[in-house]
């Protein structure tokens, strides 16, 4: 795939564009990785409902520890009846109230030793030093609060024997929290795709402690640099930063030379406009850095001039959606889909189902599955009716397809032959609602600017099959098609959904 780019100098030139290596082999897709919140607001609340979270989940542990350790101390976990009776004696409520103060004390330290947030250069080990501490303060604070109120029926032995448990138990979550992101980050869960611009020793330096440590969720993809160069890496120049944006799927810029304040403005407006977030070695840059969050990442300090907000939670709400109504789905057409597959087999020879490669997110390859509507080996018979395609655009379709069978005809008119398409949603390749995904072929004749499709999953239905689906036009295609990515919402999937059934009974599939 090819497209014209203009070089400083005016001349024209060819900049050939090919799909990521690892993207359409086999890579995992994933949704779009940020590793900080939305605007200030919506960061800040994301934020501490996360750090509230993690406190609610130390007082639970913390208080747990503390009751277990009750009870084995006084040897009644084999005694009910004499366990409850102790519950509601004086000696229990007192302990209850220590437990309490005890989990105040160990949260209040965990906040003085910033445990409630958790950036993912801390290391483990730093992470539980830093627990084993606040524990420690929370502890010899509660035993000088017991000594010095003279009450002698708390037992030192539970007091510290809590400690203990609450360290290892603080510790021990976060350490397994920490170790499942790092194996989702380094599956390519949640990794973010860089483009650096600049190719000079700090951008470099940047991307190969980005290479080296895939923990923190990050691929480079390649540079930009004004320079030419013999480097396979350095892409193209600011001027191509559109073309190989979308044809690397990049989802963050990092800003690495020495750039004048008119090249930043320059790239902070492109990024707006292609939803990219922005990173750069510091500088103020006529106030576009006032306010702006200051992190750093392996020494790199970094200032997000630009980012877009990833709607988390309604992506977490859609993938749940997805998984109970398709699960559901599955089973209420289970008996409909076997007695479509006996009459498939009994129509033509062949397999019950077509399996073919599509592609999704990000252009990552997954195996689709339909209920097969034409005879045998019909891909094969593609390009010789390639000339005979009646849509415009990169992909094929015809209204009297020879390869269709009499019972394919009748399953597309009514769209049954994509009720297999729920398993791949249950995998995770699709979703019930996005833009229909297209045949390897088709996509290999796509324009860069049709690969904005690709932003999200593709769906079972979509905007595109509820109000122009026997449109011809595949720029009607594609306008719906970044319509419902620009503004989706759960609401506008439940609106597709709700649209979806009288389609499918106007029977106007093809």
């Amino acid at each position: 795939m090819r497209s014209t780019v203009t070089s400083r100098s005016g001349s024209a030139r060819v900049l050939t564009w090919a799909p990521p290596r690892g993207l359409v082999t086999g890579a995992i897709p994933t949704e779009h990785h940020s590793s900080s919140g939305g605007g200030p607001g919506k960061k800040g609340a994301r934020g501490l409902y996360v750090q509230a979270t993690y406190a609610l989940i130390d007082v639970l542990f913390v208080s747990a520890g503390g009751i277990a350790i009750f009870l084995l101390r006084f040897g009644l976990l084999h005694r009910v009846r004499i366990t409850s009776q102790l519950f509601h004696s004086t000696p229990a409520h007192a302990y209850l109230g220590f437990f309490l103060l005890y989990a105040a004390l160990v949260v209040l330290s965990c906040i003085s030793q910033n445990l409630y947030r958790t950036p993912r250069d801390r290391s483990i080990f730093d992470e539980t030093w830093m627990v084993l501490k606040a524990v420690a303060v929370a502890t010899a604070l509660l035993a000088l609060f017991i000594f010095t109120s003279g009450n002698k029926e708390i037992s030192r032995l539970v007091i510290w024997s809590s400690g203990v448990f609450s360290a290892l138990a603080l510790s021990g979550w976060r350490a397994a929290k920490r170790r499942l992101v790092i194996k989702r980050t380094e599956a390519g869960i949640n990794v973010a795709r860089v483009l650096i611009v600049g190719a000079g020793r700090v951008g470099r330096s940047l991307a190969q402690w980005l290479d080296d440590n895939p923990q923190f969720g990050y691929t480079v993809c390649g540079f930009l640099d004004s320079r030419t160069s013999a480097d396979p890496r350095v892409l193209g120049s600011v001027r191509d930063l559109r073309t190989i944006a979308l044809a690397q799927f990049v989802d963050e810029l990092f800003i690495t030379l020495p750039a004048d304040r008119k090249l930043v403005k320059h790239l902070v407006l492109q990024a707006r406009l292609l939803k990219l977030n922005l990173k750069v070695v510091p500088e103020l840059y006529d106030g576009l850095g006032w306010h702006a969050p200051l992190h750093s990442l392996g020494g790199f300090p970094l200032m997000e001039l630009c980012r877009q907000p990833i709607p988390v939670l309604g992506l977490a709400v859609k993938r749940a959606m997805d998984i109970a109504l398709a699960s559901l789905a599955l089973i209420l057409v289970a008996p409909v889909l076997a007695l479509l597959a006996l009459l498939i087999r009994l129509d033509s020879p062949g397999p019950v189902f077509y399996v073919a490669e599509r592609v999704g997110r990000k252009g990552v390859k997954f195996r689709c599955f339909k209920l097969r509507t034409m005879v045998a080996g019909a891909d094969e018979q593609k390009e010789e009716l390639r000339n005979a395609n009646e849509r415009n655009g990169p992909f094929f379709k015809m209204e009297n397809d020879p390869r269709v069978t009499p019972l394919g005809r009748w399953l597309r008119k009514l769209s049954l032959d994509e009720i297999p398409q729920l398993w791949n949603v249950l995998f995770g390749d699709m979703s019930l609602v996005g833009p229909r995904p297209h045949p390897v072929d088709d996509y290999e004749r796509y324009d860069i600017e049709h690969l904005r499709r690709l932003d999200v999953k593709p769906g079972v239905t979509g905007l595109w099959q509820v109000t122009a689906r026997r449109d011809p036009s595949f720029d009607t295609n594609m306008a719906l098609d970044l319509e419902y990515i620009e503004n989706w919402s759960l609401w506008l999937d439940l609106k597709i959904a709700l649209r979806t059934l009288p389609a499918v009974l106007r029977a106007q599939g093809n």
